[in-house]
């Protein structure tokens, strides 16, 4: 296992541009953290910890425009039919733009049932709903986004998906020091930072897919576009995806809640732990791009042997990649938890909740690869399955239990939400691979 495998040339291939671009999601978050950190009030960190929170359900609920996307297209590649894999990206692009305009619509219905929901203090709350509404203006530009990196990951492809998400955040990180350094915008001026900086990502995007496929994107006919049956179907094979992500969300925005109840420190704390977090999820999700476009392309050729090889060997270096994060964060926390903020009785909390920070990279590494197995093969209604279990079963019960630990109840929650998704979704690959699922037509 330890051994080199021709594999492996392939894999980094495909992960290294998606790490380097993931990564650099939470560092974006974590330079926003750090700007907002060392502003004399804590406040809009806070506020901008719940509007991410209330965002990040909006927009990731829609993830099947990548995820869903990355399944259809790397199975039609892999079944040798490049043009139904353009005439995915076609109805993801169009879903997109159709859903951005329904967001426009019906945000102030959703965007206050949301901040109602969280019950954020009043000082927050003004801070939270601005920075939110701002935000908002990039909501095409995101979705459309969202379906053109699918297309990309489903032909084995994450320079171009690197490029955007790497112009984006540096310009983003540029326009943050501008507007809330320079020009003293604080919150609002993180929001609008990043809207502007998700129009500039959606146009690198636009001209990637042009300058990949070329002619070829003129090869599907567009008669199918008119047909309302296509997306209907998208849309019931991408619901599970939909579901699972909501649901993920879900958990990410009561555990943002719950800890706003625990103070406004304690909320600025996990802010910042959660930042740190994605980085390791965004980061060994290179891994899982890597099987989502292996794994969904064997699959759609029906070649076992190439499928099962190709899950091992990224099993092999996501689990590798958890054990460097979580040492790193061992070995490094301290410099991390001072650069990341000034405040006392934040810093004190960070240090106290230390080895949760530590654990939780090695209990969802599982998780986050064999996402990747489910969705490249487009088996998504296992993942919807796992999430609900997890979330209702584990992670609501023991959080109801351990309230008596405050916020480290909070924390072992979390992670046992994180432990339980990985050993469901585990068996449910056990099942799958028994009966040989993963080969079906369609």
């Amino acid at each position: 296992m330890v051994g080199r495998d021709p594999l492996d040339h392939k894999i980094w291939r495909i992960a290294w541009p998606a790490i380097l671009s993931n990564i650099s999601i939470p560092l974006l978050g974590l330079v926003d953290a750090g700007i907002l950190g060392h502003l004399d009030d804590s406040r809009y960190l806070g506020a901008v910890a719940i509007g991410s929170a209330l965002l990040s359900f909006l927009y990731w609920g829609f993830g099947f425009l990548r995820m869903g996307t990355t399944g259809r297209v790397a199975r039609a590649m892999g079944a040798g039919t490049p043009n139904s894999a353009n005439l995915e990206l076609y109805r993801a692009l169009v879903l997109a733009l159709a859903l951005a305009m329904l967001v426009w619509v019906l945000h102030p219905l959703w965007l206050g049932l949301g901040l109602a929901l969280m019950a954020p203090d009043p000082g927050l709350l003004h801070l939270a709903d601005s920075y939110a509404s701002i935000r908002l203006a990039s909501a095409p530009a995101v979705l459309a986004t969202y379906a053109m990196v699918g297309w990309f990951i489903g032909q084995q492809n994450t320079r171009w998906p690197m490029l955007v998400l790497l112009a984006t955040n540096l310009v983003n990180i540029v326009l943050d020091v501008v507007l809330v350094v320079g020009l003293g915008l604080n919150s609002d001026g993180a929001a609008l930072a990043t809207a502007i900086a998700e129009y500039l990502g959606f146009g690198l995007a636009v001209y990637g897919v042009l300058r990949t496929a070329g002619p070829s994107l003129r090869g599907p006919s567009l008669a199918p576009l008119r047909r309302w049956r296509g997306y209907l179907s998208l849309l019931r094979s991408n619901g599970h995806l939909f579901v699972r992500t909501i649901t993920l969300l879900a958990a990410f925005a009561f555990f943002t809640a719950m800890g706003e109840k625990l103070g406004g420190p304690t909320l600025a704390a996990n802010a910042l732990l959660m930042q740190l977090l994605m980085l390791t999820a965004y980061g060994l999700d290179g891994f899982a791009y890597a099987v989502e476009g292996l794994a969904g392309s064997r699959a759609g050729a029906g070649d076992r042997d190439g499928f099962y090889h190709a899950v091992r060997r990224c099993g092999f270096w996501c689990g590798v990649g958890a054990v460097f994060l979580s040492i790193a964060f061992l070995l490094l926390q301290q410099p991390l938890f001072a650069l990341l903020t000034s405040l006392p009785e934040v810093r004190e909390i960070l240090h106290s909740h230390r080895l949760w920070l530590v654990l939780l990279p090695l209990v969802a590494a599982p998780t986050y690869l064999l996402d990747g197995v489910f969705i490249g093969t487009t088996e998504t209604s296992y993942m919807m399955v796992t999430m609900l279990a997890s979330a209702l079963l584990v992670y609501l019960p023991v959080w109801y239990l351990s309230q008596p630990w405050g916020n480290h109840g909070l924390w072992l929650s979390f992670t046992l939400f994180n432990a339980a998704r990985g050993l469901t979704l585990y068996a449910c690959y056990r099942a799958l691979s028994r009966r040989d699922g993963w080969f079906r037509e369609g």
